[in-house]
């Protein structure tokens, strides 16, 4: 028997209680608001499991990112070669991969297909009131989608053979789905739901310390909660007041100057501490491509891992890495 969308909604309502999230709406009128933010691999989203169920389509609603962001988001693909059904932009993308891994690398997760991207968010009217990082949708039933950069162009995955360009509109969409505004109201809309693998695959941080906040950062930013958690071990030992001999602070070791750039006000807070963590390794992750990278852009900075072109020659980043993957998989990760 189906359970219905105040069904599933109870039922994840009931699993934040479990992790001390933050309650997920069951006022009915709020349903189609709801998103999850997970990162740019994984299983179907949320949204996409809820549509699925009910046959409702889901809008996925971004606070706190403008469209440009997508746009700046979707141009490090350009050159992906296109290749059908792949998400992974080392291998290649299609088109519904391209739009969304450009929203997952900003914390916003859609659907997968085209035909479900083409009901995410909310509707425009048409070209003429489109904004850069809107989708784009063509032909009935939708095969295509592409996002806007505005002046009557977008960047899209064309088709076999060709790669991630900007191009043309050259045809009429059929959907036109704005997903991200720029007013911070729409922020407060944006609540993340926990399926149940979230839990059993992060079980093993049921005994660490702030083990929810690794989880609740995680999923807001892509990345690996226990890697968060592996992080924090190396960096302060779960220690929210450690300072370190330079002077960085709190459980996960931010330079002042680096925390301000996070848009972490209080390093000494874990909560902020370990969302600003998980901004800076997300960013490093999707820059360098790479778990034993991003840990050493963590640690010595992302200057000196291009300047190195890898893990630079310094002993105290050499000894990190290894470090950190040894706690990674002490927890199971």
């Amino acid at each position: 028997m189906s359970l219905g969308v105040s069904g599933v909604l109870s039922r994840i309502q009931q699993l934040q209680s479990q992790l001390g999230l933050t309650p997920l709406t069951t006022d009915p009128a709020s349903a189609g608001t709801v998103t999850t933010k997970k990162g740019p691999t994984g299983d179907a989203s949320f949204a996409s499991m809820l549509t699925d169920a009910t046959g409702a389509p889901v809008p996925a609603i971004g606070g706190g990112t403008s469209g440009d962001d997508v746009v700046a988001a979707a141009k490090k693909y350009l050159g992906t070669p296109y290749v059908f059904g792949s998400t992974n932009p080392d291998k290649g993308l299609d088109c519904s991969g391209l739009v969304q891994r450009a929203y997952a690398d900003l914390g916003i997760q859609l659907p997968r297909n085209s035909w479900q991207q083409a009901k995410a968010g909310e509707p425009v009217a048409g070209l003429a009131e489109a904004k850069p990082g809107d989708i784009l949708a063509f032909d009935s039933p939708v095969d295509h989608v592409g996002i806007y950069l505005g002046d009557n162009k977008m960047i899209a995955a064309p088709k076999p053979g060709d790669h991630v360009k900007i191009q043309k509109v050259w045809e009429t969409p059929t959907q036109i789905r704005r997903v991200v505004t720029d007013s911070a109201s729409v922020a407060a809309q944006n609540m993340a739901a926990v399926r149940p693998a979230a839990l059993s695959g992060n079980s093993a941080l049921a005994g660490v310390p702030y083990g929810d906040l690794f989880v609740k950062a995680g999923a807001k930013y892509g990345v690996s909660p226990k890697l968060l958690a592996a992080v924090a071990k190396v960096e302060s030992g779960y220690n929210p007041e450690a300072v370190s001999k330079v002077g960085a602070r709190g459980l996960m070791q931010l330079m002042p100057s680096t925390a301000r750039g996070l848009g972490v006000d209080n390093a000494f807070d874990p909560e902020q501490a370990i969302f600003g963590g998980a901004k800076l390794l997300a960013r490093n992750l999707r820059e360098f491509k790479s778990v034993p990278l991003a840990l050493a852009a963590y640690n010595a900075g992302g200057g000196a891992v291009k300047k190195y072109d890898g893990i630079p020659p310094f002993a105290e980043t050499q000894a990190y890495v290894p470090k950190v993957q040894k706690a990674l998989a002490a927890l199971g990760g």
